[in-house]
């Protein structure tokens, strides 16, 4: 068994005599060999859950609760550094991360492409964010 230049795993598929081989992916392989002995080939993709709600929680607001607290209280957008120096400056959010800007930055980025139009943040421009209104 070989790799692709994908990465995928690929198997020389066996063939009667005198035939060519062909390649297939792993997956291919499998379902073919699925089907071969009667049965159905199945996908291993399971459906997504929808989002839950997310309930306030007691004490210490999250990184993202802080964050969005911090920029409701700025009057100008801030880029995610200029964000978690203020978070930690008023005791908000804490980390013993080594790069907690771009932990921030990852986590409003999610919130934008999982939320869409009901996020709490907008991209003003490069790396800075303002609240939604």
């Amino acid at each position: 068994m070989g790799h692709n230049r994908k990465g995928r795993h690929m198997k020389a598929k066996k063939t009667k005599k005198g035939a060519k081989k062909r390649i297939v992916t792993k997956a291919q392989y499998e379902a073919e060999a699925k089907a071969a002995k009667g049965a159905a080939p199945t996908s291993k993709a399971k459906p997504k859950a929808p989002a839950k709600e997310r309930k306030p929680r007691a004490g210490k607001p999250s990184g993202l609760d802080a964050a969005a607290q911090v920029l409701a209280e700025a009057k100008e957008p801030l880029t995610t550094k200029q964000m978690v120096e203020r978070m930690l400056a008023k005791k908000l959010w804490q980390t013993n991360g080594k790069t907690p800007a771009a932990t921030i930055y990852a986590a409003i980025i999610r919130e934008i492409a999982v939320k869409g139009d009901k996020a709490r943040f907008r991209k003003t421009e490069r790396g800075k964010f303002t609240l939604a209104k």
